[in-house]
């Protein structure tokens, strides 16, 4: 790789989330969360509905440099 290739892939930024990423990251948190709450093992409707409270949904372009960066936004107010 030559100095003009490496000075263009900086300035472009992170590549795209790929889709296979995106499904092993849904899949991580979900076994953290299946670890954090046993009762959730058995019920993946409830899984998901605890997933989707998360509001864990990559958001790309808005890391440093157009980097993929996923954001935790807990439900309820934090006393």
């Amino acid at each position: 790789m030559n100095i003009f290739e490496f000075i263009k892939n900086r300035l472009q930024g992170e590549e795209p989330l790929r889709p296979l990423e995106r499904v092993l990251a849904k899949r991580w948190v979900k076994e953290r969360l299946k670890r954090m709450y046993p009762e959730l093992r058995q019920d993946p409707r409830a899984l998901e509905v605890m997933y989707q409270s998360l509001s864990l949904e990559p958001r790309e372009g808005c890391g440093e440099g157009g980097a993929v960066l996923f954001e935790i936004v807990l439900p309820g107010k934090i006393e």
